[in-house]
């Protein structure tokens, strides 16, 4: 069926009611339309400013549950708006009835705003976002090479500095330098004390 049409007024009628302050992000610069723009809801999808366009003309034949589902929370869709992208999903291309979106919980766990990713991007140096609890929450492209090992430990969960230190001792030992090498660093750059 083609209902490119249905999908295209859909989105953008959604789009159009939420603004960048509802959103978490900045607004900057006039706005020739109500609402956020293609590249801020891409953004908060974490897909293309291209492949959400794209979407948004009514193409999503073929679309996965994953990107259905972050477009949704990216347009603070609630639970009934959720279920009737799918359906439009399901009736563009006839995918399975038991794709189903995710029912949104209080327990949905962290996700950093995109104002917050932002502010990371351009960050030229290594830069990460940890809680008290040593969760590594966010990372720009350095922070997150930089790392890498505390990523992989946690093998697509929730990278944590106290469960990567204790638990993955091989890692942890190449990730963190010896004590005495550090120690003998110190002593040779006292002005890096204040920093650690």
């Amino acid at each position: 069926m083609d209902n490119r049409a249905e999908v295209r007024e859909f989105l953008t009628s959604r789009r159009a009611k939420i603004t960048p302050q509802q959103a978490g992000m900045p607004d900057v610069g006039a706005r020739r339309v109500p609402g956020l723009r293609r590249g801020e809801v891409a953004a908060l999808a974490r897909v293309s400013v291209e492949y959400y366009s794209k979407l948004e003309r009514g193409a999503i034949a073929g679309v996965s549950a994953s990107v259905l589902d972050a477009s949704a929370r990216a347009l603070q869709l609630d639970d009934a708006e959720r279920t009737h992208l799918f359906h439009l999903a399901h009736a563009a291309d006839g995918t399975s009835a038991g794709m189903r979106p995710r029912r949104r919980s209080a327990n949905d766990g962290y996700r950093e705003p995109a104002s917050l990713t932002w502010v990371l991007d351009r960050i030229t140096s290594p830069a990460i976002v940890r809680n008290s609890r040593m969760d590594l929450l966010a990372a720009n492209h350095l922070g997150r090479a930089m790392h890498a090992a505390v990523y992989d430990s946690a093998g697509g969960g929730q990278p944590n500095f106290a469960r990567f230190t204790f638990l993955d001792l091989d890692a942890a030992h190449n990730f963190y330098p010896p004590v005495e090498r550090r120690r003998r660093h110190l002593r040779r750059h006292p002005a890096h004390r204040s920093r650690s």
